[in-house]
């Protein structure tokens, strides 16, 4: 395992689900074990990986898939972390107590503690994506959690949309912010031009908190149809497109539509370098930012 100085292999798992989250999760721990032989030092799930993604209706019974930190997925990922000698960013619904649940991540260090939790800031309320039914709002504010790999910056999805996030996550000095994400197209938007807009503006957005923050920004996406349930809508068509980009937006790594291990190499030292070359940091006009505190501006 390199120090936080040295470069090191990134891998996104970008995967399908089942129906049954024990299934999920032995696939998963599979798949970062096929990570780590391939040569990877920090693995990515995607969001909610253990499930198919519930949001699409509001149902009580779906907080019956919440789970503690640590929990059955942190434990057995824990070993398989152990195993390999790796990091995991593990997604999980995380349930901390009665009728409180978050959208959370759960960072596992090569010897199967856990480094740090990030909670889910920005919490979405659209078609299809239902969080706020059952998501409270992160509490721990943004994070980039110390590992044996140096400081992963932890985002989740929603919050891949918001530059504030992205700042305030590299202000802490993470070479690389994480997006596990769960997003993809309702049946009416597949294959036309409104889809191939969301889609690319998924990918611009992140690659600008990557130019604009002079940092490595890594998406892991799941893939496949996920029917909807008792919505009344026909169910969302995950994309997959996981990739990596370096601190210029420059692809470094893509996947397809189908279930892959994406690997792509980080090296901090080309933080430094981007900074030095184009030092966004020290010409932010920190005196004059205090009105993004405000909602509007009316």
């Amino acid at each position: 395992m390199p120090n936080a100085e040295e470069p090191f292999q990134l891998a996104l798992i970008q995967m399908p689900v089942s129906l049954d989250p024990d299934a999920s999760l032995a696939h998963a721990c599979g798949r970062v074990s096929d990570a780590a032989d391939a040569g990877a030092d920090v693995v990515c799930l995607p969001e909610l990986f253990r499930s198919p993604y519930f949001c699409q209706s509001e149902d009580p019974a779906n907080f019956d898939l919440a789970e503690p930190i640590p929990g059955p997925s942190t434990e057995a990922l824990a070993e398989v972390a152990t195993d390999a000698g790796i990091v995991i960013v593990a997604p999980i619904f995380e349930r901390r107590g009665a009728g409180l649940y978050h959208n959370s991540l759960a960072v596992i260090e090569r010897d199967g503690s856990i480094a740090g939790i990030y909670r889910k800031m920005h919490i979405p309320d659209d078609p299809n994506y239902y969080e706020k039914y059952y998501f409270t709002p992160g509490d721990l504010g943004f994070r980039a959690i110390p590992t044996s790999a140096g400081k992963l910056g932890t985002l989740i999805c929603w919050d891949q949309w918001y530059p504030e996030a992205a700042r305030l996550t590299a202000l802490q000095g993470a070479p690389l912010l994480l997006y596990p994400t769960a997003i993809g197209w309702l049946p009416d938007e597949v294959g036309n031009d409104e889809g191939a807009a969301q889609r690319d503006a998924w990918m611009t957005v992140q690659r600008g908190h990557a130019i604009a923050n002079n940092v490595f920004v890594a998406a892991v996406n799941r893939v496949g149809f996920e029917p909807a349930g008792g919505s009344g809508r026909d169910g969302i068509r995950f994309w997959g497109g996981s990739f990596v980009c370096d601190p210029q937006g420059r692809i470094l790594a893509q996947a397809g539509d189908e279930e892959e291990i994406l690997l792509a190499t980080i090296e901090p030292a080309r933080v430094e370098a981007s900074r030095r070359a184009w030092p966004f940091l020290r010409d932010r006009r920190i005196d004059a930012f205090e009105p993004l505190t405000r909602r509007f501006l009316d």
